[in-house]
């Protein structure tokens, strides 16, 4: 055995069971890597505890970010933006499965030999399940969001002990960050990203309430989103949408839902990954992609001819409705469903869209979390917040803490 070798076992020996130690305390995210034994890392790798999206945006981009660029302060270092569609969507998938179909051809073509993902248990539709998937049919048995915190990075020991060298991780933001501080450690050739706008996680508890406190039938909800046109969309069993207006949540119950470490995040939009698909800064009906980096066209390339394309737009201007957001949060206001259901008619007509409705989540998301850092953490306010997020901030009138 090599002294390497050895100080991996001494190293894993230490590692502790899966939930038995959480340097992060409250605000750990559970992203999986405290139960591996790159435990040992997590003083440098954990996003809560150092926080380095600067650092390793130049190192994993070979750039920084341009803060005075809005598009690059917003969503971070990227080569190309656009809106895309999957001409034959895949038949249960969330949108229209881009990002399971990226994962297959992966496979397909031998590009790698595995991709992280997560399933659900066969007891809870909702509860996570982290693999290495080996099989496009494992990769599209990962298919639908699950909107719970799940760590996704215990499988690393997995990955190292199998001897794999090409690998596909798909994860959100906290995850990502700590990947990339031990990426080196993997043993890997090649390991490509593909990211996943993330924000508001809850625990599995926090999901039931979510689900029972707004929803009109929780025990068929399949999965939901917040969505462009300011609702809530839940997608029930029998195919049915349901739809909430923002404005008509029960702010005041639900606002113990979130997990701390959702609530202290400033990497909304996965500044590390090399591609990143999501929905916020897309039409209705469409998703956003941002290729990040040479990897991430690489990637996207695969399945171009799949695609539908747009380009990005933007129209309205968030910063009234986020202003007026502030303390309307800070106060649990919760409107009558009526008047929720107005508002909602009339911000989707003549509000932010595009990527404007893509900075009006931001902004309205950064507010509210440098608000709670500041008020639950202060001592960790100024090395935390990233400087792209400070000046985000900046733009609005904060109530004193």
């Amino acid at each position: 055995m090599t002294a390497t070798s050895r100080d991996r076992q001494h190293q894993k020996s230490k590692a502790l069971k899966p939930g038995s130690r959480r340097p992060a305390k409250e605000l750990c995210s559970e992203c999986g890597l405290c139960d591996t034994y790159y435990i040992h890392y997590v003083k440098e790798a954990c996003a809560f505890l150092n926080q380095q999206i600067a650092e390793l945006e130049a190192k994993i981009h070979d750039r920084h970010r341009h803060l005075d660029d809005e598009n690059e302060l917003y969503f971070g270092v990227h080569q190309l933006m656009i809106a895309a569609r999957k001409k034959q969507p895949i038949q249960g998938a969330q949108w229209t499965g881009i990002v399971s179909a990226i994962a297959c051809e992966m496979l397909d073509r031998g590009l790698v030999e595995g991709v992280v993902c997560v399933q659900n248990t066969a007891e809870d539709r909702f509860q996570p399940m982290p693999v290495i998937a080996r099989t496009p049919e494992e990769v599209l048995a990962a298919k639908v969001n699950k909107p719970t915190l799940s760590p996704n990075l215990s499988v690393l020991e997995q990955v190292e002990q199998s001897g794999m060298k090409r690998l596909l991780v798909i994860g959100v933001g906290c995850q990502i960050q700590a990947l990339r501080e031990v990426e080196e450690k993997l043993g890997l050739e090649k390991l490509y990203v593909l990211g996943t706008p993330c924000v508001d996680n809850v625990s599995r508890e926090g999901l039931q309430k979510f689900l029972d406190t707004t929803s009109k039938s929780p025990d068929t909800v399949v999965h939901y989103e917040f969505m462009q046109d300011f609702r809530v969309h839940f997608k029930h069993e029998d195919g049915s949408i349901e739809k909430v207006p923002f404005f008509g949540l029960n702010t005041k119950k639900l606002k113990d839902v979130f997990a701390p470490s959702c609530l202290s995040c400033f990497d909304y939009v996965n500044s590390l990954a090399d591609l990143v698909v999501g929905y916020m800064g897309a039409p209705f009906g469409w998703q956003w992609i941002v290729v990040r980096n040479d990897t991430g066209a690489e990637m996207l390339e695969l399945v171009g001819d799949q695609l539908d394309t747009q380009p990005v737009s933007s129209q309205g201007n968030r910063k009234q409705a986020v202003q007026q957001s502030i303390p309307a949060y800070e106060q649990g206001v919760t409107l009558p469903m009526w008047a929720a259901q107005l508002m909602g008619v009339v911000i989707e007509r003549i509000g932010p869209k595009g990527l404007e409705y893509g900075r009006f989540s931001i902004d309205s998301h950064f507010t509210r979390n440098y608000l709670y850092v500041k008020r639950n953490y202060p001592e960790k306010l100024e090395a935390h917040v990233p400087e792209f997020a400070k000046k985000i901030v900046s733009q609005y009138k904060l109530p004193d803490v």
